[in-house]
Order: C-alpha cells, then structure tokens, then sequence
C-alpha cells in the first residue's frame, strides 16, 4: 500500500512541478525581456542626449581640418619679417595649438575618425618642413610660395580626413 500512495502522491505532485518550472521559465523570461527594454530605452535616451554633443564634435573638427588646411593657414598668417624658420616654427606652433584646443573632440568621435584627423594635422606640419628643408628656399616668402604652389600639384592631407569625417557623419545620421 506504501507504494500506491507514494506513487499516487507523485503522480499528483508531478503536474505541480511540470507548472512550476514552466511558470519559472516565463517568469525568467520576463525579467531578461525586461531588462533589455530597460537597456533599450536608456540607450536610445542617451543617443537623444549624445548626438548634438557628438554631431557638435564633428563640427569643431571640421572647422579645425578647414583652418590648417594648406591654403587657409597660409593665407591667414603672413610671413611679414620672419625668416625661412621662424615662419615654420610658427605655422607648426600654430596648427599643434589649434588641436590642442580640441583635443576634448576625441571621446564623441570614433578611434579611426580621430586616427585620421592626427594624420591629416601631423602630415601637413610635415609638408611644411619637408618644404623648408629644402635649400632652394631662402626665406619665409619663398616657403609659403612654394608649399601653395604644391598644394596646386597635389591634394593637401586635410582633404582626404575631411571626406573620412564626413562619410563617419553620415553615417551616425
């Protein structure tokens, strides 16, 4: 008889089980499905908030790529009374100080973006020395000649990192 009602008994208790653990499972379920929604949503707020703050950092790049970009600082700072090496010290001081400004930019932008903005910056301080080490070039009027005459020869390096940067916008857009 022991065996009848241990038997009977888990007979009964089985079906309890098989609803608890289904009941378990969806209540688990749930919560995970809660969760991500929960994380859904903070995201999307935080995209919400982050996007200006990111699109301005674009901006500020932009402008910063625009204003070191061959033609542009050339024509903004004149050689008036430097020599050849002043005039390269200050072209290079200049383009460093400008993204110093904005080196904050860098945690709204990608890692590659940034990457490429550094390239463009140190590659035209390079051209600029590479032009000044040159020893047909005898003063700073002659610099700044020569590196405008190149630049109609071949694209200045803030070409290509201004196209990166505003192939990256379009695509957070």
């Amino acid at each position: 008889m022991n065996e009848i009602n241990l038997l009977q008994s888990l007979t009964s208790l089985l079906p309890a089980a098989i609803v608890g653990v289904v009941a378990f499972y969806f209540f688990k379920m749930h919560v995970i499905n809660e969760e991500k929604r929960r994380r859904f949503l903070l995201r999307r707020e935080n995209q919400n908030t982050a996007l200006p703050l990111r699109l301005q950092a674009y901006e500020r790049m932009t402008l910063f790529l625009e204003r070191i970009s061959m033609g542009k600082i050339l024509l903004r700072i004149k050689p008036s009374n430097l020599d050849k090496g002043e005039y390269e010290r200050l072209l290079a001081k200049t383009i460093d100080q400008e993204f110093e400004h904005n080196l904050a930019q860098q945690i709204y932008m990608s890692v590659e973006c940034w990457n490429v903005i550094k390239t463009a910056k140190n590659a035209t301080i390079g051209i600029i020395r590479k032009t000044g080490q040159r020893e047909n070039i005898d003063s700073a009027e002659k610099l700044r000649e020569v590196i405008l005459t190149n630049l109609m020869d071949q694209a200045a390096p803030t070409d290509a990192a201004l196209e990166f940067v505003k192939k990256e916008v379009r695509n957070i857009i």
